[in-house]
């Protein structure tokens, strides 16, 4: 996953942002949507909003009409013909078509038994299988609006922090010249300050331009580019889902919609192969028509049919397609349980990892980074430390907080895309 951050951050001051504490940057609860109306979105509104205004879900959606009226097509005899004719017109006595055989009649073509309830069957697997794609699309988007919402939030923490840490690394600047200017310290120290000061400016800025990134994508993910710059209501979570880390995902995996599709897309060939042995059996086509023979005025009627003979095409090339297109479906199937079984596996080690580190940092190494940059403050102002010291005290502290954000983020990412495997 591709960090949010540069490492060259590490390097700043954060007293400001330790005074915030450590529990004031995360929690579990998710804010309530106050509507569209000011502008402010919760998670589960831009769930909604995705679920109503992304264009690939539309697209898919209009792509289950499109299946099912070619479902209801497939089951469909072909429209009857009219047929008017006349025959034996004699052009040399001078009555003409007076004396033809005139005749008017219908022409149907029958389909071989069997052939129209199978390409209507084919047809229902086709409805079936654009229903499961919606699905895993619907999946995906939700997945992708949790990522991209989390994403949004961690990054306006950061753009947040980098403020404080600029101040921080002005009044530093400032505190620096102070003390050369007295003769207390070194013109390094003050030269060292200085640029920490626009480290922290160049990083407030990329962190702001990431920002504006990354509300786009998320705009672009619901569908709603006018709510780019919408505030979003909420944190991230510091707590893992029990339900996720315990559970079992054999039988859930078995039920996500890429493995309904895989399935349908199985069923649909084997339909198809099914299809293909009834081609070479040929359609008739029965004609009967009605008329008069015109030199004598006597009505007939007339009989006909039509019959193919499959002699130069028997069929033999779309059997052996439907049949290798059986073990396509059947091999994809296979390739689709797989993948589900690996992608699990990879998100539920990533979601382990980051619970044990948020767990690390935010019992162990916050505190304890906490009560250093106490003890180095109030050593500094009784003379015990120098000025390098705290800087360097801070820079430390800078990195478990930044390091801690990350951490916050790789954990409800893989939340998501449990939630994406799971609960579909």
């Amino acid at each position: 996953m591709k960090k949010i951050w540069d490492s060259r951050w590490l390097g700043l001051p954060v007293v400001m942002l330790l005074a915030s504490g450590a529990a004031g940057a995360c929690s579990t609860a998710v804010g309530t949507s106050s509507g569209i109306a000011t502008n402010t979105l919760s998670l589960e509104e831009a769930v909604r909003i995705s679920l109503e205004s992304n264009p690939e879900l539309r697209a898919s959606g209009a792509r289950v009409e499109a299946a099912a009226g070619r479902a209801h097509q497939a089951g469909k005899w072909t429209n009857p013909e009219l047929e008017l004719k006349a025959e034996d017109w004699p052009v040399s006595n001078g009555h003409g078509f007076s004396d033809a055989k005139q005749t008017i009649g219908i022409i149907q073509t029958l389909p071989y038994p069997g052939k129209k309830s199978l390409d209507k069957r084919i047809g229902g697997a086709g409805v079936k299988f654009s229903e499961a794609e919606l699905a895993l699309r619907r999946t995906e988007v939700v997945r992708d609006v949790k990522a991209g919402f989390y994403r949004v939030l961690a990054t306006e923490r950061l753009v947040e922090v980098s403020r404080e840490l600029v101040s921080v690394a002005e009044s530093s600047a400032a505190t620096a010249r102070k003390r050369v200017d007295a003769g207390a310290a070194a013109y390094q120290e003050q030269l060292r300050a200085e640029v920490q000061l626009e480290q922290a400016r160049t990083e407030l800025a990329d962190f702001e331009r990431d920002l504006a990134t990354l509300r786009q994508a998320f705009a672009t993910v619901l569908g709603r580019p006018d709510l780019r710059d919408a505030n979003l209501s909420g944190a991230l979570a510091d707590a893992p889902d029990s339900t996720l880390t315990e559970a079992r995902a054999e039988s859930m995996l078995d039920r996500h919609p890429s493995t309904a599709a895989a399935r349908t897309e199985v069923a649909k060939a084997d339909l198809e192969q099914r299809r293909a042995r009834l081609d070479p059996y040929p359609d008739v086509q029965v004609g009967m028509s009605g008329g008069r023979i015109g030199e004598t005025d006597q009505s007939i009627i007339q009989l006909g049919f039509a019959l193919p003979l499959p002699i130069l095409d028997t069929g033999k090339g779309k059997k052996e397609e439907a049949k290798a297109n059986v073990a396509v479906a059947e091999a994809e199937l296979t390739r689709v349980q797989q993948a589900l079984q690996r992608e699990w596996a990879n998100a539920q080690k990533r979601y382990r990892t980051a619970i044990e580190q948020v767990a690390s940092y935010r019992d162990r190494l916050l505190p304890k980074a906490t009560e250093a940059l106490r003890l180095v403050r109030t050593g500094f102002e009784e003379g015990k430390f120098g000025f390098i010291d705290l800087l360097d005290t801070q820079r430390t502290t800078a990195e478990a907080r930044l390091a801690y954000q990350q951490k916050l983020l790789e954990m409800n990412i893989a939340q998501a895309e449990l939630e994406a495997l799971l609960r579909p």
